[in-house]
């Protein structure tokens, strides 16, 4: 992955919307979700939500397949992968890390 396209994924991402309808579409997993059914489960208006599918199809973070009569999309896991891959890439300076894990204690 390119820099271009890692911040075309990531400004993708960076909408309230758009990240709640890739979130699902990655729970949905390869089977992915209609669009009647994103509306549904996200109480997005088709309207509204139609144009942030467009967004997610133009920065590659979803792919769409008409069957029969409806639309599906899917998450596009392999570019997902790229871009976490881009982001993590030089972690800790090349070396293997394990980040820590901060427990909170709850004041009282």
């Amino acid at each position: 992955m390119n820099e271009r396209d890692a911040v075309s994924a990531l400004a993708a991402l960076a909408q309230d919307a758009r990240l709640k309808v890739f979130r699902a579409l990655v729970g949905a997993g390869p089977n992915g979700m209609t669009p009647g059914a994103l509306s549904a489960a996200l109480d997005i208006p088709s309207t509204t939500l139609s144009f942030h599918l467009k967004e997610l199809a133009h920065a590659e973070l979803i792919t769409v397949e008409r069957q029969g009569r409806n639309l599906h999309y899917r998450p596009a896991l392999a570019h997902m992968n790229e871009l976490i891959g881009y982001l993590t890439d030089h972690c800790c300076q090349g070396q293997a890390c394990i980040p820590a894990v901060r427990r909170r204690r709850a004041s009282c």
